[in-house]
C-alpha cells in the first residue's frame, strides 16, 4: 500500500488488475452498507463501494480474498495415510462413481455425485442445510447462492453454473444462523471460505463438510454474448439457461418467452480448450482441482472433454478425489446407503489423463505469477500447492514463455479491467 493510495482504490485495484473472482466474500467482510456486488458494465460481477471503508478492512479483504491468496489443504487435515501428488495434492482415495438415484444422475452436471452428497447430508442429518447456488433468478446466465433444506431444493439447484455467480455473498448470515452445514463452490470459493477462517472461528467449527467440482474456468461476458448471438437469442429476452445437465454434458438449453433452443456442450465451449474464454483471473488459478476441500468430483472424460458423438448417450461418471478423513468416510458412507455408486478405484496418473488442462495450467502458475511481479502488479499469495516444484521440472524455455506470456497480456490489456461502476443491483 502506497500512502496516497484510498482504502477504495486498494480495493479496486484487485479488480482493475483482473484478480477478482466475484465470490461476494468482501461484501460479507466489509457489510452490504459499504461493499455490494453489482453488474458492472463489462458484465462481471464486482464490489462496488457505496460506503466508508477503511484500510483496517481492506487488510482483511487482501488476506481473505481467493483473488489475492489461495492455500492448499490446511496442514492439520493432511493425515496419515494421504499421499500428495505434485499435481493432484493430498488424497486418500480416488474412485469412478455416480448417484445412486438416477434421477439425480441423469439432473446433475456430470453424474450428480456433488448434488448426491448433498442429500445425503441433509437425509442422514449430519448437516441442517446447504450453501451452495443456484440459476440466478434475475440474471438467468448467472447463479446466486442459496441455501437448501431439502431433496428438492437440493435437486433444484443441479447443475454447473458458468456465469458470474457470488456463493460467500451471504455466507455471515448462513454462519449466524448457528448450524452445522456444508458448502458446496468452487475450488477458489473452498479458498476463501478457509481464508476467512483465520478471522472467524465459526467457520471451522459449522462448516462441517467441503466439496467442490474441479473446476476448468468459467465463461467471460463476452463468451456468453457471442454464443446468445449465434444461437440468435437477445440477452434482454433471456429467461432460463442451462449449461449442461440431463445427461452428461446434456444439453445447453436458452430459453425464452417465445420458446426453448438447445445446443450441444461443445457448442458453448468449443471442441478443445485452446477456444475457452476464460478471466485473467482462471488463466492464473493454482487450484482448479480443489485442494482444499473434502472432496473433489470432476468430469472423467479421457482427453479432458466429451466427444459429439459419444456424449449423446452418456449417462455420466464422476471421478471422485477423497482429501480427508472426513471426505473418505463421507464417501463411503454414501456408497454403503446407496446415495453413490462406485465403478472402482482410479489415481493421479488417470486423472491427469481425465483432466490434462489442469496439469498443463498448474505447472504454468509459478512462472506466470513472475511476469505479473515483472509489471509491478500484485502477486497473489498461493501457498502450499508445490507450484515452484512443478515449474522446476519444466525446461528453462518452457518457464520463460510462461513468464514472457503473462507479461504481454498484461502490457497488452488482457489483464486489466475498468474500475467497477454499478449497472444494476444483483
Amino acid at each position: 500500500m502506497t500512502s496516497t493510495q484510498s482504502a477504495t482504490q486498494r480495493l479496486y485495484d484487485i479488480v482493475e488488475q483482473g484478480l477478482c473472482i466475484g465470490c461476494g466474500l468482501c461484501e460479507s467482510v466489509a457489510g452490504r452498507e459499504t461493499v455490494t456486488m453489482m453488474k458492472v458494465p463489462s458484465g462481471y460481477q464486482h464490489p462496488v463501494v457505496i460506503g466508508e471503508l477503511d484500510h483496517a478492512t481492506v487488510d482483511t479483504i487482501y488476506d481473505v480474498c481467493p483473488g489475492t491468496r489461495v492455500d492448499g489443504l490446511p496442514d492439520g487435515l493432511i493425515s496419515d495415510g494421504a499421499t500428495v501428488d505434485p499435481v493432484w495434492g493430498p488424497w486418500r482415495r480416488i474412485a469412478l462413481g455416480w448417484a445412486g438415484d438416477p434421477v439425480v444422475r441423469y439432473e446433475g452436471s456430470t453424474g450428480g455425485v456433488l448434488t448426491a452428497l448433498a442429500q445425503y447430508l441433509l437425509n442422514t442429518r449430519r448437516v441442517d442445510f446447504i450453501l451452495h447456488v443456484k440459476a440466478s433468478t434475475v440474471e438467468p446466465m448467472f447463479g446466486e447462492a442459496t441455501l437448501s433444506f431439502t431433496d428438492a431444493d437440493v435437486l433444484g439447484a443441479a447443475g454447473s453454473r458458468y456465469g458470474p455467480t457470488a456463493p460467500l455473498l451471504g455466507v455471515h448470515d448462513a454462519l449466524d444462523r448457528g448450524q452445522p452445514f456444508a458448502f458446496i463452490g468452487k475450488p477458489c470459493d473452498i479458498g476463501a471460505l478457509r481464508n476467512l477462517a483465520r478471522h472467524d472461528s465459526r467457520v471451522d467449527e459449522l462448516v462441517r463438510y467441503w466439496l467442490t467440482p474441479v473446476c476448468g474456468g468459467w465463461g467471460t461476458p463476452i463468451f456468453a454474448r457471442d454464443f446468445l448471438e449465434r444461437m440468435g437469442v437477445d440477452a434482454d429476452e433471456l429467461t432460463g439457461f442451462r449449461y449442461r445437465g440431463q445427461g452428461c454434458p446434456g444439453p445447453t438449453r436458452v430459453e425464452t418467452a417465445a420458446g426453448a433452443v438447445e445446443a450441444h456442450y461443445l457448442d458453448y465451449w468449443g471442441d478443445d480448450a485452446s477456444q475457452w474464454s476464460l478471466p485473467w483471473r482462471c488463466k492464473i488459478c493454482p487450484d482448479g482441482i480443489g485442494e482444499a476441500a473434502d472432496i473433489a468430483a470432476s468430469d472423467a472424460w479421457p482427453g479432458g472433454a466429451p466427444t459429439r458423438e459419444g456424449s449423446v448417450d452418456d449417462p455420466g461418471t464422476n471421478a471422485i478425489i477423497a482429501r480427508t478423513i472426513v471426505g473418505q468416510e463421507l464417501m463411503e458412507a454414501a456408497e454403503r446407503d446407496g446415495a453413490l455408486v462406485i465403478e472402482r478405484d482410479v489415481g493421479p496418473a488417470e486423472m491427469s489423463e481425465f483432466q490434462p488442462h489442469q496439469v498443463r495450467k498448474k505447472v504454468a502458475v509459478a512462472p506466470r505469477l513472475q511476469g505479473i511481479a515483472d509489471e509491478g502488479r500484485i502477486v497473489p499469495r498461493f501457498e502450499g500447492l508445490r507450484l515452484d516444484r512443478l515449474a522446476a521440472e519444466q525446461p528453462v524455455q518452457v518457464n520463460t514463455s510462461q513468464r514472457n506470456g503473462a507479461r504481454e497480456r498484461i502490457r497488452g490489456g488482457k489483464a486489466t479491467e475498468a474500475t467497477p461502476r454499478p449497472v444494476e443491483s444483483l
